[in-house]
């Protein structure tokens, strides 16, 4: 089904079809690839770079996703990075989480040639109640123009956190589960 999706969306040039299967199933993307002009992404529920290595070597995925908060960090995704670019495998870092998270993909992106996009929930949907600027002293360190961000200046990662915020939103405590979204018809849709 994915590769009939894929052939039927590439009239629309999209800039990557996303995680077309999932990752466990690392022999369908060379077989996909065949099918289909559109670049392929995958990663983001990957952990480490021998996590990586056969979808770097194994051909089919144009775009790796590795999230920083959960593949090791600057260090661990800068060696997914330098093992990508050998392959010609651009990177987009997954990144739906807070102000330490961002800061630390915008160091990576930096110094890494083949970062081309990097992926950020600033205003996004399920930030309801705050939103990850809230989280900063001075939250214009994030502030895009033109679909740019400037690579935060300060010292460590850039950003200075608002530990005020913290504390107050660390009192509420934590009810946090993943939405249950649906289609139209009232099935469930994977977030």
């Amino acid at each position: 089904m994915a590769r009939v999706l894929m052939k039927e969306l590439e009239p629309f040039r999209l800039m990557f079809i996303e995680e077309p299967v999932l990752v466990e199933h690392r022999e369908a993307f060379r077989e996909l690839r065949r099918h289909t002009v559109t670049p392929i992404a995958t990663g983001e529920r990957n952990f480490s770079r021998w996590d990586f290595k056969d979808l770097i070597t194994g051909g089919g995925v144009d775009i790796l996703q590795p999230d920083l908060s959960h593949a090791g960090g600057i260090w661990e995704v800068r060696k997914i990075a330098a093992m990508a670019e050998a392959y010609d495998i651009a990177m987009a870092p997954h990144c739906p989480l807070g102000p330490i998270a961002l800061a630390a993909c915008l160091q990576l992106d930096f110094c890494t040639p083949n970062a081309f996009i990097q992926e950020q929930s600033l205003e996004i949907h399920y930030n309801r109640e705050t939103d990850l600027l809230d989280y900063l002293e001075d939250p214009s360190v994030f502030r895009y123009r033109d679909g740019f961000v400037s690579l935060p200046e300060g010292p460590g990662l850039g950003i200075k956190v608002n530990e005020r915020k913290v504390l107050e939103k660390s009192r509420e405590g934590h009810n946090w589960h993943n939405p249950v979204w649906r289609n139209a018809d009232g099935s469930v849709a994977e977030w």
